[in-house]
């Protein structure tokens, strides 16, 4: 059984998903968000995302970490550039707690996860939910997005994830 912790970085919600498992079948699992005020300034923010994440790491002891992998539009250049600066201090938390980190993009998690890499929030919280049988709405959507990327690193662990993609490509 393995435990994988995914990140859905974000400067005022970082969302936080974690399964335990093996292969397809997940035994636990929960989920949450570490959030900022936009009134305090950003190296307070990002000082305050990754202590918690050190902490979080340090305490739950994951096989490993699943990172949403950032880009930048071309409209909102700044977008990116903040999510590159939450990125960096999480890629940092888990260097210092001595755990792999891998960063998966987001189009890639939706097409493992729904089958259609540009499936919208809905539908990827709702193969989320499928994923783990879990009867409400997981809210916020930024921790939906990184129990997603925990189902990745899980199906990726076991090669799982491959044999998803054989099954929805032979539908």
């Amino acid at each position: 059984m393995i435990k994988v912790i995914g990140i859905d970085p974000g400067l005022a919600d970082t969302g936080i998903g974690i399964v335990k498992g093996s292969g397809l079948k997940v035994n636990a699992y929960s989920f949450g968000c570490i959030r900022t005020s936009k009134h305090d300034k950003m190296p307070y923010r990002l000082e305050h995302i990754y202590s918690k994440v050190l902490t979080l790491l340090e305490h739950e002891k994951p096989d490993y970490v699943v990172v949403e992998d950032i880009f930048s539009l071309g409209r909102y250049p700044r977008s990116g550039i903040i999510l590159g600066k939450v990125s960096g201090v999480i890629l940092l938390a888990g260097q210092k707690a001595g755990i792999p980190v891998i960063e998966i993009a987001v189009r890639e998690a939706k097409k493992i996860l729904t089958g259609n890499g540009r499936a919208g929030k809905v539908q990827l919280e709702e193969s989320v939910r499928a994923a783990l049988r879990h009867a409400t709405r997981i809210r916020p959507d930024h921790a939906s997005d990184a129990l997603a990327l925990s189902l990745i690193g899980l199906y990726r662990s076991s090669g799982s994830d491959m044999l998803l993609r054989g099954k929805r490509d032979r539908l």
